[in-house]
């Protein structure tokens, strides 16, 4: 299988986590889902730093937004599957 670009904790998740540094756009990601070590590809459609979040749908402007499992915040712009999720186009319910 190789070694992931993106690791996806959920099923039910809208994101995952890039794995590798300086993921570059267009790359045929390899994506691990750990809940159950099913895997999918993606195509990165931006550049993204390790850590940072993917969409892996697309997500409207007031969707909430899904990482671990759990609602992470409300996405503040339409993100595109494949693009990079940050403090731009996501913020917390907290505040």
């Amino acid at each position: 299988m190789g070694a992931p670009h993106l690791l996806v904790h959920a099923k039910k998740d809208t994101v995952g986590v890039v794995v590798v540094e300086d993921l570059k756009a267009g790359t045929d990601m390899l994506c691990v889902v750990t809940e159950d070590d099913s895997s999918f590809r993606l195509k990165a459609k931006m550049n993204v730093p390790i850590g940072h979040k993917i969409a892996l749908v697309d997500i409207k402007k007031g969707d909430t937004v899904w990482k671990y499992g759990q609602d992470i915040g409300q996405a503040v712009a339409d993100i595109k599957k494949g693009e990079h999720v940050h403090v731009h186009n996501l913020k917390t319910k907290r505040w």
